[in-house]
């Protein structure tokens, strides 16, 4: 009876995991904040640099779009697109392979790596505001007679 209790249990488990495994497909719909002055080429810059930082390849990029791909270990493949505007960007699911996408959910690896593209954007952005406002400073300083 303990071997059976045990299997069953081992098996319980197993089960869990499994479906721990799917979540549901997560699309980011990010407004910039207003603090952060952008245009549509540095979202361009933010979008791409951030991409390939995240070993993502680029595949096109168009002034309203930027789609890409990756390929984890040869065995997980994902697709997406990004349309963007000035203080706007979406990162939209396109197609993938070995992630099990069904239903609207997908592996939990998908949805961690398109966080982490989320977060990466906006930390570019907010880093090139940082970059635009000091370069401003340091001209303006310069400028002044002592």
């Amino acid at each position: 009876m303990p071997y059976l209790l045990r299997a069953t249990l081992i098996a319980l488990a197993l089960l869990s995991t499994v479906s721990c495994s799917s979540k549901r497909l997560l699309t980011p719909d990010r407004s910039v904040p207003v603090s952060i002055q952008t245009d549509r080429a540095s979202m361009q810059h933010a979008i791409v640099k951030t991409l390939v930082a995240r070993q993502w390849t680029v595949q096109k990029i168009t002034p309203q779009l930027v789609q890409a791909h990756i390929t984890v270990r040869g065995q997980y493949h994902a697709e997406i697109d990004i349309p963007y505007s000035a203080d706007h960007y979406r990162i939209q699911y396109r197609d993938s392979s070995g992630l099990d996408y069904k239903d609207g959910k997908i592996h939990k690896n998908y949805i961690r790596w398109v966080r982490l593209l989320d977060k990466g954007i906006l930390r570019e952005l907010k880093d090139h505001q940082n970059e635009q406002t000091a370069q401003q400073l340091s001209q303006s300083a310069l400028a002044k007679p002592q």
